[in-house]
């Protein structure tokens, strides 16, 4: 079958790999792609903001199956303009996708399902969200209500924090995103990324994973989109994988079919394991990045089944198998990142990096010109290792990541710290 994956990202780049493996493929079609998948499919600068232009793409091109790797294709509706047009699709609705495209949706709907999460406000006028904050004290977090590409979300350890942030929200510092605002009690306890497949009945538990959202060792400095990940997750037991799925992802995709609107696709919840109990931080409408890229090292299964599952409604009838053997990611940025930075310097040494088994280099922001990879985003590789133990898949990932020739890059030293104290 003929499939078209949209996305450029390192997420994307991992699902290509993963995609291109299934014998069910006969031709992978990636929009637009970056510098590191020319060779698992054909590239194309399809404008996939254009819903009548991908649909016109897909009918050219006798694809059978649309997997949407971002979110902002699906807050603005793609997946529902291209079943409408009899193309089936991986990824959910647009008002399913609110789940992620809007915080105070999503808290709305804890409150209703009395999912467990942090006490909250929701507000769209800045004297509100001031007022409230005051009244709340310090500390908490500001959440732009929209997508706002990572970095809408600011951890606030003293009001004038919390109201500085607040203001910003609102003087558009997010875009549109910040013109709602959701305030939020400081949860406490490790974090950890969950995912299931569901069709919108069926749920079927992925692998555990855990990222780092902060920039520099010791997980300080600024949030980012993840600057690594692991997978297993040593502390997501399964006891805490049951009760994650009974008080979190069953009474949400319970909530999206009363609303006429049920959730199909890849449902990511980031958690907080308080010493109450495992509690929602956010919904994500796709795979994490970098959890993607580990979570597709270890799956033993063909993927496209399971995608083609999700979509037809029959994951009840589908399981899929892992490796047991763990993965890590360390993710290389541009210096500045997740601030401002310079765009294309030239990465040097990839071969002899990827060159060992079991490591792979998922690209996020690179292109290719004229034979050299240049680094044209802030996150930009993903250098991915599987092996008998974590350490050694961090060992091995560190080794690979010494071969590389990038200087105007940067990276953190401890990726699964976490993990290692726990083994």
């Amino acid at each position: 079958m003929n499939i078209l994956l949209i996305g450029s990202g390192g997420r994307e780049h991992a699902l290509a790999w993963k995609i291109a493996q299934s014998p069910l493929l006969q031709t992978l079609f990636i929009a637009p792609g970056n510098g590191g998948m020319t060779e698992l499919g054909t590239l194309t600068d399809l404008n996939t903001s254009d819903h009548q232009a991908v649909i016109n793409f897909v009918q050219a091109n006798n694809i059978e199956l649309v997997v949407v790797g971002p979110e902002a294709p699906l807050v603005a509706g793609l997946v529902d303009d291209l079943e409408t047009a009899g193309i089936k699709a991986f990824g959910p609705k647009q008002a399913a996708a609110a789940l992620e495209g809007s915080k105070g949706f999503t808290k709305d709907i804890c409150k209703d399902y009395n999912i467990p999460t942090a006490r909250y406000g929701r507000f769209d006028t800045l004297e509100a969200a001031k007022a409230y904050a005051e009244q709340q004290g310090a500390p908490l977090v500001v959440k732009a209500d929209g997508l706002a590409a990572g970095k809408g979300v600011i951890m606030a350890q003293t009001i004038q924090e919390a109201l500085t942030a607040i203001e910003d929200c609102f003087s558009g510092s997010f875009g549109q995103a910040g013109a709602e605002v959701v305030i939020e009690e400081t949860l406490y306890g490790p974090e950890a990324s969950f995912f299931v497949l569901t069709d919108g009945t069926n749920a079927l538990p992925l692998a555990t994973a855990q990222d780092h959202k902060r920039a520099f060792d010791g997980d300080k400095g600024p949030n980012t989109g993840g600057m690594g990940a692991y997978s297993p997750a040593p502390i997501m037991t399964d006891a805490l994988i049951e009760q994650t799925m009974a008080t979190i992802i069953a009474p949400t995709i319970k909530a999206m079919q009363d609303k006429g609107t049920p959730y199909k696709g890849v449902l990511y919840a980031g958690l907080m394991l308080t010493e109450e109990g495992p509690k929602l931080i956010e919904y994500n409408a796709r795979f994490g990045d970098p959890e993607c890229q580990v979570l597709m090292m270890r799956l033993a299964s063909d993927l496209v089944p399971a995608l083609l599952a999700t979509a037809n409604g029959t994951l009840d009838q589908l399981s899929l198998e892992w490796h047991k053997t763990p993965a890590l990611t360390v993710v290389m940025a541009t210096k500045g990142y997740p601030g401002g930075y310079e765009k294309g310097s030239q990465i040097k040494g990839l071969g002899k990096a990827s060159a060992p088994e079991n490591i792979e280099i998922f690209h996020a922001g690179t292109a290719l010109e004229n034979g050299a990879v240049l680094a044209t985003g802030g996150r930009v590789l993903n250098i991915t290792s599987r092996a008998r133990t974590i350490q050694q898949a961090q060992a091995q990932a560190y080794q690979a990541i010494e071969k590389i020739d990038w200087p105007e890059g940067f990276y953190r030293t401890d990726i699964a710290w976490r993990a290692l104290q726990e083994t």
